[in-house]
């Protein structure tokens, strides 16, 4: 009798060690990418309205979970996004997910509702909360492995800063100043601080700006051989600068350098009108671009 009792009780503490360590392996096995999980908001949705989010910079992408909900961007509003019902007392939950320019990811869990409890939702007050439970970046091919969030702030924290650092480039005409503030580099990017300045009661509509590298020789006349320098992204685009009134922009492009007998042209162009401003850059300006310290921001 005690042999069989002795064989019980070893039997179950084998069988309780068995199930301990599957558990705890199991555990293990889910906890790294628990950690990774982001939190869906939750969304209701219903058939005769339309509700909309308001996001922070402009919508890159959006994926519907299914064809109970159609969606857009709202006209003329990069960052707004559109949302409805398709169908009447959808069941059940769906979802949708959304990618914005500065590389956040948003997921949405959505419910039917005859009467949902709000249709607005303007995603810049939930910023704090979205850096906490959402605050993963997506990277973009463009960027190469810069982080979208920190492009962002490196545009902004140079924008707010606004340190004149170059004080060798401008140009003024028909009173109207261009300057280049500064140029800055971090992690194979450029990012390129104007400074536009309208002395006249007229107010300066800004049709365009431009970024090319051209020959020295024909830099001020007719541009035979040019090379377009795309920017990856400009803070706070600018459409008119009013009279009495100085604005400024941060513009990100890729890193490059130019040979001596070409220079780079920065040129903003007024809408319907004729003055226009021209900044030439040379390859000696790039090379003194100032270093972009990521642990404090210094520059």
């Amino acid at each position: 009798m005690k042999n069989h009792l002795k064989t019980f009780w070893a039997l179950a503490l084998i069988l309780v060690f068995a199930v301990t360590t599957y558990a705890q392996d199991s555990a293990t096995a889910k906890t790294p990418l628990a950690l990774g999980k982001i939190e869906p908001y939750r969304m209701e949705v219903t058939y005769d309205k339309t509700s909309h989010l308001i996001f922070p910079t402009a919508i890159r992408y959006v994926d519907l979970g299914s064809e109970y909900l159609i969606a857009g961007k709202a006209e003329d509003a990069e960052n707004v996004l559109r949302v409805k019902a398709s169908v009447r007392d959808f069941e059940p939950e769906t979802n949708f997910s959304v990618i914005t320019n500065d590389g956040r990811f948003y997921s949405f869990n959505v419910y039917y509702s005859s009467y949902p409890e709000a249709l607005s939702y303007d995603l810049l007050t939930m910023q704090k909360a979205v850096d906490k439970a959402n605050g993963n970046d997506v990277l973009f091919e463009e960027l190469g492995n810069n982080s979208p969030s920190l492009a962002g702030l490196l545009l902004e924290t140079i924008y707010k800063k606004d340190k004149r650092i170059v004080k060798h480039i401008g140009a003024k005409s028909f009173g109207i100043q261009f300057m280049l503030k500064g140029i800055y580099i971090h992690n194979g990017k450029y990012y390129f601080h104007t400074e536009l300045r309208n002395r006249t009661n007229v107010p300066f509509q800004i049709d365009f700006v431009n970024f090319k590298v051209v020959d020295k020789k024909v830099a001020k006349r007719t541009v035979v051989q040019e090379r377009p320098m795309i920017p990856l992204r400009t803070y706070k685009p600018l459409t008119e600068i009013s009279g009495q009134t100085t604005e400024q922009n941060v513009f990100l492009l890729d890193q490059f350098t130019i040979a001596d007998d070409k220079v780079l042209l920065i040129e903003i162009f007024e809408k319907n009108g004729g003055r226009h401003q021209t900044l030439q850059v040379e390859n000696s300006d790039l090379i003194k671009a100032r270093l972009i310290s990521d642990m404090h921001l210094k520059f």
